[in-house]
Order: C-alpha cells, then structure tokens, then sequence
C-alpha cells in the first residue's frame, strides 16, 4: 500500500481544499455587499465533501472506482464544487442579498474549520517525524 496524502490524512486534504474555496466565495460575497443586484452565494460543504470523497450525501454509499475521469461513476473535483445562492433573511431594495453580518459569521466559522483541519493534519506530519526520527 502506498502512501498518498488522500490515505495518510483521510478526508482533511479535501476538506482543507473546500474550507479554502469557501473562504473566497464568502470573501467574494462581502467585496461586493454594496453591489446592486448582487446574488450572494455559498458552497453547501456537506454535499461538496461527500462528492470529493466520492460518496453519496444522500446513500452514503461509495461510487465506483473509475481509472479515467469520463468514466460513469466518476466523482466531480473539487474545485467543481457547485455554488448555490442563498436565500436571502431580508430583501433589499437594490436586489443585492449580502446580509454582511451573516457573510462575516459564517467567514469567521470558516477560518475555524480551517484551521482544525490545518492543525490535525500538522499533527499527523508531527506524529510521522516522530515514529521517523524516534525522538520526542
């Protein structure tokens, strides 16, 4: 078995990737909350992890392995992640749908996740130089 950073780190390495496009589609949405007719949008993570893993976010259950991208079965990548508009709390009058408090909360959760994901994969790099080396 080798080892590659999807198997050494588990589902972190795409959650660090969908953590990190989330911050900009969250920063792209506060850079232009006094844009009329603006349409804020969000990644739904739940479903977009489920499909960089490759499983179903309804089933659960695993896709086929597939050795080529066009073959039935095949999950979309990540930075196909789909975009969806949010559902605006409060109508604005220029059309934008930005709450910004919203957008700066859900920011802020994001930089959490973020950085848990950040920081377990730098403790699995830790544990690894230590069993290397053999010193604490």
């Amino acid at each position: 078995m080798s080892l590659t950073p999807d198997n050494l780190f588990g589902i972190h390495t795409q959650a660090l990737n969908l953590w990190q496009r989330r911050s900009e589609v969250l920063a792209n949405n506060l850079a232009n909350a006094d844009t009329p007719g603006f349409l804020a949008r969000d990644i739904d993570f739940r479903k977009a992890l489920a499909a960089a893993g490759g499983t179903s976010a309804a089933s659960g259950s695993l896709a086929l392995e597939t050795t080529s991208p066009g073959q039935i079965g095949s999950s979309p990548a990540q930075s196909g992640a789909p975009l969806e508009y949010q559902v605006p709390s409060q109508p604005s009058m220029d059309g934008n749908t930005v709450d910004e408090q919203v957008q700066q909360a859900d920011f802020a959760a994001n930089s959490v996740h973020y950085q848990a994901s950040l920081s377990f994969i730098t403790a699995q790099i830790h544990m690894l130089r230590t069993a290397i080396t053999g010193q604490a």
